[in-house]
């Protein structure tokens, strides 16, 4: 028997999820690490990974992490400065990370990567062929950019691009993006009183591009625009993608569950499922 399932029926039978959380979802505006929001996302992913899902979780905040050791209280523009902050805010993150995931006896892995594991052949298989190896070990791989060594050539440049990429890569069947907005209006929320959010797209057109403007804090890259690129690339590949407000994680619970929070990016190979499964 076939069954046709439409809008967020869909995203319960969702496997492999990789899950993208912005430096606005880690940390206070300040730049200081919002430890609390931290340990509540520890605590949901480890549960969905003992739910039997597989898990991926694209990270933000290691620049963010190291302005605040460092008392500072915005980005630096340079290369050199921002990657000395990478390396002293990466450690200090996954320190974080270990410890809260520790408390729900989840086991983590760091992988740092460059955009060249996109061209070069080798880079990408072994990317692909790490991160699925962790997967089945009942590990959440942990990515970031590999910021301290990235150059413009090889930078992916946000965490949204990262996050569908690393989604492309290992054949994920959801892509869920936690920033500090609630999705993508038809108008902007901040100016626009009557803004409405969109619920459902399931093709980016010119008009859609139009609707995203705007960044998130001064820690922060990547503003709707680039989730909308993200967006576009996981549809492309028959991946589904949600953008919505991650100030609490376990909204998570609730998307997959097929709630209508955010706005859900849908891809055209969901629409039939057999028995619980993609066909």
């Amino acid at each position: 028997m076939i069954k046709e399932m439409h809008g967020r029926e869909v995203l319960r039978n969702k496997h492999r999820i990789v899950v993208k959380v912005g430096t606005s979802s880690l940390s206070f505006p300040n730049g200081r690490m919002n430890l609390y929001n931290i340990q509540k996302l520890a605590g949901v992913l480890s549960r969905i990974r003992k739910q039997g899902k597989e898990v991926i979780l694209v990270s933000s905040g290691a620049i963010g992490v190291g302005a605040g050791i460092l008392g500072l209280e915005s980005k630096p523009r340079r290369l050199p400065e921002k990657q000395a902050l990478a390396a002293v805010g990466q450690a200090e993150l996954m320190k974080i990370y270990q410890k809260f995931f520790d408390e729900n006896d989840q086991l983590i892995a760091q992988v740092l990567l460059t955009k060249d594991v996109v061209s070069i052949a080798e880079r990408n298989r072994n990317a692909r062929n790490t991160i699925l190896k962790l997967l089945g070990m009942n590990i959440i791989p942990i990515i970031n950019e590999n910021d301290t060594i990235a150059i413009n050539e090889i930078v992916f440049g946000d965490n949204d691009t990262l996050s569908a990429i690393v989604a492309t890569l290992v054949d994920a069947d959801l892509l869920i993006m936690l920033s500090d907005i609630d999705g993508l209006y038809d108008a902007d929320p901040k100016t626009d009183s009557n803004a409405r959010i969109i619920h459902s797209v399931d093709h980016i057109t010119p008009a859609v591009e139009q609707l995203a403007s705007g960044a998130g804090s001064s820690f922060s890259t990547g503003g709707m625009i680039t989730k909308i690129s993200a967006a576009e690339m996981c549809l492309d590949n028959g991946i589904d993608c949600l953008i919505t407000n991650g100030a609490d994680p376990a909204v998570i619970f609730d998307l997959l569950e097929g709630r209508e929070l955010g706005t859900h990016f849908v891809a055209n190979s969901n629409k039939l499922i057999y028995n619980g499964q993609d066909t």
